[in-house]
């Protein structure tokens, strides 16, 4: 979590209740992608008391804001806190649910013009590639 973040949820009107502020920090405790059950257990090690739907409603709240990615697993979702101005897709394993970053974007104007011809402003876009990783192969 970097004061960009905190920053930008002020500027959109948010407070950092301690229950965000330890979701936000429990990026730091989790190996990367982590999923929510396991944000959730390092969040309980200081507030016993945050529920796993409060850690959900957070991670939504954190993902339309665009502080954190989620990335989208047969074996469960993971998610990544992002770092201001980084972008890149992912690499997910089908098999195990191991996940790398790829820093790449497939995105192209063509696929904005075409979106344009049908009427729609591109706000975003998610792609993440999926297979076999090499230890699963």
């Amino acid at each position: 979590m970097t004061e960009d973040h905190l920053a930008l949820l002020r500027s959109k009107g948010y407070k950092l209740t301690p229950q965000r502020r330890a979701v936000l920090d429990a990026f730091l405790e989790c190996d990367p992608f982590p999923t929510a059950q396991q944000l959730l257990a390092a969040v309980h090690k200081k507030h016993a008391n945050v529920s796993l739907d409060t850690i959900y409603r957070n991670l939504a709240l954190l993902s339309e804001l665009g502080v954190i990615h989620e990335i989208y697993r047969t074996a469960g979702n993971v998610y990544e806190i992002l770092a201001p101005g980084h972008h890149h897709h992912h690499l997910v394993c089908t098999e195990c649910g191991k996940t790398e970053c790829v820093d790449i974007c497939p995105m192209q104007d063509a696929y904005i013009k075409e979106a344009e011809k049908k009427g729609f402003r591109i706000t975003g876009h998610i792609f993440e590639f999926y297979g076999i990783c090499k230890d699963c192969q």
